[in-house]
């Protein structure tokens, strides 16, 4: 097994659409990239944490590439939004590809840069692709938040 993690907005949203990727095998939402240790989720709201909201996902690379995960990432929210995803405003809604080892960086800039020439934006891609920092767990209540409601609504 493997892990990913990606920030792209409104991390139910986000893990509502990895959960649906065959090899998937397990995601969780949290907080990466700041310097605040064991931050809540009102602590991100902030602002002041530097951290972003994230979807960790565990996953089987013989059933889905680090690639694949990609090209889900890229299509699922606006990577050319500074701090932004739809309604939702913030450092913490940042575009942001975290890497767990020199293959996925390698991975992830090239496939930055494939989106980059592809024309199919016509603003930079401001997408941060870092090292993968100490994930913290978000509240129980916002794992798979949106399978827990009668009529889920999220834009990413």
């Amino acid at each position: 097994m493997k892990k990913a993690t990606f920030g792209a907005g409104c991390f139910w949203g986000v893990e509502a659409e990895f959960c649906r990727v065959s090899g998937v095998v397990s995601t969780a939402v949290g907080y990466m990239g700041g310097a605040f240790e064991n931050p809540t989720y009102h602590d991100v709201c902030s602002g002041t944490t530097g951290h972003a909201e994230v979807v960790e996902i565990e996953y089987d690379p013989s059933q889905v590439s680090y690639n694949e995960l990609l090209v889900l990432f890229w299509s699922i929210h606006d990577p050319t939004t500074l701090n932004r995803q739809g309604p939702d405003h913030g450092a913490q809604y940042r575009s942001v590809i975290f890497f767990h080892d020199a293959d996925q960086q390698a991975v992830a800039l090239a496939s930055k840069r494939t989106l980059e020439l592809s024309g199919k934006h016509h603003q930079p891609i401001v997408t941060e692709i870092t090292p993968a920092s100490t994930f913290y767990r978000a509240e129980e209540y916002h794992q798979q938040y949106l399978e827990k409601q009668a009529h889920p609504r999220c834009t990413i």
